[in-house]
């Protein structure tokens, strides 16, 4: 119930009266949450706005199939919680991260600005608790939501980018297969490699990192929804559960079934630590890969110089003419967030109490972000990276002949001891090893040739 007043109205809940903005769509439980909690200003992330909006229109769909629900409130209930899910009414969600650990805040915000949003469009009254949350629980919707969030935006989003990147460095270790470069382990030189084999190393860590988010979702889309307050069902249909799971299932086309044991569902976030972790797994291999385009862009003169990246900003305010590998840095820093982000994830995991995790909006926002900072970083890194870099083959080819490493073709033949002192000498003076190797081994001109071929050696064996 409320009365308005200049710029505001009172809103009364089982607390007391308060003022609430005269155009906020939201209630007097969300106006409470948004005075308690001014912590980060950060508010909870669009897609699990999304994920709430599309819960509550399961839910009244589900309940009115079941007799418990109107048809018209349903109805009006499903629209405004469709808009909610659409973005329509993002202004109206205010509420910080770091609330209610419960995340009831969040979950109140959701059934008063649809309540107020279906209201207007059935033409009376609907009540946020009796109607909009009919069924439900804060402890159920929000496991809920994060799941569901998690799982759509790792469906659309996610998986599409990290197979968007694979196809992207496929495609550059396909063109790149005759180039052949100077391996190294340790940052020192080593045995050749051929430019594909190093490429088809990255695409395979990304490759690796799709089967671990596949293999996760089967248990993110099972959904706490039905399990209400504490996983017992109380003021639930028994069958609304498995109804609201079929109702997004239709909607999203993702397979969301019912968890078969909502008291696992609503006390731990095992699934999203578990995802979370796969997550964690893809930025290191980002990692990796960000760390080793630096590393081959690195110059142009003094460093590396094997690859030349896509020029796309100045890199310096003093330096003028100095390009960075912006993207390569951007990705790192992803990264590190990723995991940063998981070691708050996995802390959350363990603030199971009894029946209810009490970290749920602090686990949903950061899954969430590192959902999203991989998916845009996967694109950044193939299209504006990856996709367009340079070969300087020359600096190739120079690096290589001059490799004393080389000498290892040649263990075989001529025995380590021998070709140490070689690697040594052709190292001191600065020469190709085929040249030291010439005038102190018995070995043909055919015989060098062969053995040190830089192609042949990447295709391994014992060269004799």
């Amino acid at each position: 119930m409320s009365t308005k007043s200049e710029g505001f109205r009172i809103e009364r809940d089982s607390m007391g009266e308060l003022q609430v903005p005269a155009d906020a769509l939201w209630g007097a439980q969300t106006q409470r949450a948004v005075q308690n909690f001014r912590i980060s200003g950060l508010p909870m992330p669009r897609a699990f706005i999304r994920a709430l909006g599309l819960i509550k229109a399961a839910a009244a769909e589900a309940n009115a199939d079941l007799g418990l629900l109107d048809g018209k409130l349903a109805r009006a209930i499903q629209e405004a919680a469709l808009e909610v899910a659409e973005g329509r009414h993002d202004a109206h969600f205010p509420i910080d991260v770091f609330q209610t650990g419960s995340g009831t805040s969040s979950n109140m915000n959701a059934n008063e600005v649809i309540a107020h949003l279906a209201s207007e469009k059935a033409g009376q009254k609907v009540h946020p608790n009796d109607h909009v949350n009919m069924g439900q629980s804060s402890n159920d919707v929000i496991p809920t939501a994060i799941h569901v969030s998690a799982a759509l935006e790792a469906t659309e989003k996610l998986i599409p980018a990290l197979e968007h990147l694979e196809g992207i460095i496929r495609t550059r270790a396909s063109e790149l297969d005759g180039v052949v470069k100077t391996g190294r382990t340790h940052l020192m030189d080593a045995m050749p490699v051929r430019m594909s084999q190093e490429l088809g190393g990255w695409a395979t860590q990304i490759e690796n990192g799709l089967e671990r988010v596949r293999a996760s979702l089967p248990r993110l889309v099972r959904l706490a929804q039905g399990g209400t307050a504490v996983g017992t069902g109380i003021n639930a249909h028994p069958e609304f559960g498995r109804k609201v799971a079929q109702k997004l299932t239709e909607r999203t086309r993702v397979p969301f079934e019912p968890n078969k044991d909502y008291f696992e569902s609503l006390s731990a976030q095992d699934a999203a630590v578990e995802f979370s972790g796969q997550l964690k797994t893809i930025a290191v291999s980002i990692m990796k890969i960000a760390n080793d385009l630096r590393w081959m862009n690195s110059g142009p003169l003094a460093g590396l110089g094997e690859i030349e990246l896509p020029a796309l900003q100045p890199g310096s305010s003093i330096m003028p003419g100095k390009v960075n590998p912006v993207i390569p840095e951007a990705a790192a820093m992803v990264a590190a967030q990723v995991i940063g982000n998981d070691a708050a994830i996995t802390v959350g995991g363990q603030a199971g109490n009894f029946q209810l995790n009490v970290m749920l909006p602090m686990i949903a926002y950061n899954l969430l972000q590192s959902i999203e900072l991989l998916t845009n970083i996967a694109h950044a890194l193939g299209d504006s990276c990856i996709a367009g870099f340079k070969v300087n083959e020359d600096n190739l080819k120079r690096a290589l002949d001059r490799n004393p490493i080389l000498v290892t073709a040649m263990n075989a033949v001529i025995g380590y001891d021998k070709g140490a002192a070689i690697a040594k000498q052709a190292y001191k003076e600065k020469r190709p090893v085929k040249d030291v190797a010439r005038e102190n081994t018995d070995l043909s001109e055919e015989d060098l040739n062969r053995l040190l071929d830089p192609v042949k050696l990447t295709e391994g064996g014992i060269q004799k």
